[in-house]
């Protein structure tokens, strides 16, 4: 009875923050799982000091602040936490991923106030911050391949896009190992949707952005082309972008016609750069970028509301 308890608890629309992200982490177990079955165990080290991370900075911000120091008061911490564990490759060092959740937590969240304050997502801030400080740390390398399929795909030279898929660095329809984090992250973001956690329509408009020009672009498979649509979302961290990230009810905004834009816009620019960027997938940057963009679709909402009135 107590296990049927609590699945029928999961499956419920939450109804406070804490049971939210609750919610989030359970739905990024199985993307944390597979990624470590498929990149190892460094996986859950980087997790595991995330976690640490998120505490001692979580406790330190509220003890400034005069407020009691509870370890993840809200819960949004620890989702925080995991997303920047797992947007760092398993073979960087160990010390970048504390360094990420300080800049994501202690300045793209607290020094703005804390939770439902903060401008920019703080796991995509802080990653953000030590790929740019320290891109060759955060470099993905595989024993096998050595590189990424969207490294791979964009440097291929004359190849076509069926010869360049016979590298070891690609699997079935996205990147070797990747696919599978997708495909992971996928089943966690379609529960979330399920459940009411998130709305299907920024996931939607994401997957739209990168797909439509993907498509446009794909031209059958020739030297040119950049990629299928498939390619593209079983790549890099795109449904954990789409599901997880670009959601964050906080930096994304609340009209229903701008949320299209927002994650339409991330989309497309995750793809440019991809395309022709001076990074291999460009996600975080893209999310950044939307935030920024955020508050100024608000104010439209906001100003037709006033007008209609």
């Amino acid at each position: 009875m107590k296990a049927a308890a609590v699945v029928g608890s999961l499956l419920r629309p939450p109804a406070s923050t804490e049971a939210i992200m609750f919610r989030v982490v359970v739905a990024l177990v199985p993307c944390i799982a597979t990624a470590t079955v498929v990149f190892g165990a460094l996986t859950l080290a980087h997790c595991a000091l995330a976690l640490g991370a998120g505490a001692v900075v979580e406790g330190c911000a509220r003890a400034v602040r005069g407020l009691p120091v509870r370890v993840f008061a809200d819960g949004a911490a620890p989702v925080t936490c995991l997303l920047i564990a797992l947007a760092v490759p398993p073979s960087a060092p160990l010390w970048i991923t504390p360094v990420a959740v300080l800049v994501g937590l202690g300045l793209a969240r607290e020094a703005y106030g804390g939770l439902g304050r903060n401008v920019f997502n703080p796991a995509m801030a802080g990653y953000a911050a030590v790929l740019v400080a320290w891109p060759h740390a955060l470099t993905w390398v595989d024993g096998q391949t050595g590189a990424t399929a969207l490294d791979a795909l964009r440097f291929r030279g004359a190849d076509t896009v069926d010869e360049a898929f016979r590298a070891a660095t690609f699997g079935v329809v996205g990147g070797r190992g990747f696919e599978w984090v997708n495909a992971a992250a996928l089943v966690g973001g379609l529960y979330l949707v399920a459940t009411r956690v998130v709305h299907w329509r920024i996931p939607l408009a994401v997957l739209l952005g990168m797909g439509l020009p993907a498509l446009a672009l794909h031209d059958g498979g020739s030297s040119e082309s950049l990629g299928s649509p498939l390619f593209h979302w079983f790549s890099g961290a795109t449904m954990l972008g789409a599901f997880f990230i670009a959601t964050d009810p906080v930096t994304a905004p609340r009209g229903a016609a701008h949320q299209w834009l927002f994650g339409i816009g991330i989309g497309a620019v995750t793809f440019l750069i991809r395309a022709d960027g001076g990074y291999p997938d460009g996600l975080a940057f893209a999310v950044l970028l939307g935030n920024l963009a955020a508050p100024a679709l608000d104010a439209l909402e906001r100003r037709g509301t006033v007008d209609e009135g």
